[in-house]
């Protein structure tokens, strides 16, 4: 019923979470997220489940991408508002060339962490065959939310939707 609920208010609020033909082995909404290694961008490493125990925005994006690029200093504002301690912000590129990555980065100046994805592993999990892609995920890992497109998610119809997800007030 929550996942019902936060589609259709995502239809009416305008965001945009649409469906679309799977990528291989995509993790589709109500399942849980297996781990993978992340391979570090704007620092070390990682599993996918050392994030769990925390609410989780992941932002899948390229630095070729303009809508991806647009949204990324809405998604640092996001991740410094107040209540943002309750929920963790990550950023997964596409891009095949780490130094195109990490010179978008530079210029972004995100403070939180990147990693990139040069195996497509990630991409294909998520379901990114458009971007930018953000996907909530709970503590537990189960997918609540995708959303496909650009947005600004510090604005108050896209802050409602993280609170709703995650079941939090910010």
């Amino acid at each position: 019923m929550k996942l019902l609920f936060s589609w259709a208010l995502s239809l009416l609020m305008g965001i945009g979470a649409t469906v679309c033909a799977k990528t291989p082995g995509e993790i589709e909404v109500g399942a849980t997220l297996p781990d993978a290694l992340m391979t570090g961008l704007s620092g070390p490493s990682s599993k996918l489940s050392a994030f769990r125990g925390k609410p989780l925005v992941i932002n899948v994006w390229a630095s070729w991408c303009a809508p991806c690029r647009s949204e990324m200093a809405s998604l640092e504002r996001l991740s410094r508002i107040k209540g943002s301690h309750q929920f963790t912000v990550i950023g997964i590129s596409t891009d095949d060339y780490p130094d195109a990555a990490r010179g978008f980065l530079k210029k972004a100046g995100t403070s939180f962490s990147h990693f990139i994805d040069s195996k497509l592993v990630l991409e294909n999990m998520l379901g990114a065959n458009r971007l930018p892609l953000t996907v909530l995920v709970s503590p537990q890992g189960k997918v609540l939310a995708k959303y496909y497109g650009g947005e600004e998610w510090d604005s108050p119809r896209a802050l409602m939707l993280v609170g709703r997800n995650f079941n939090i007030k910010l």
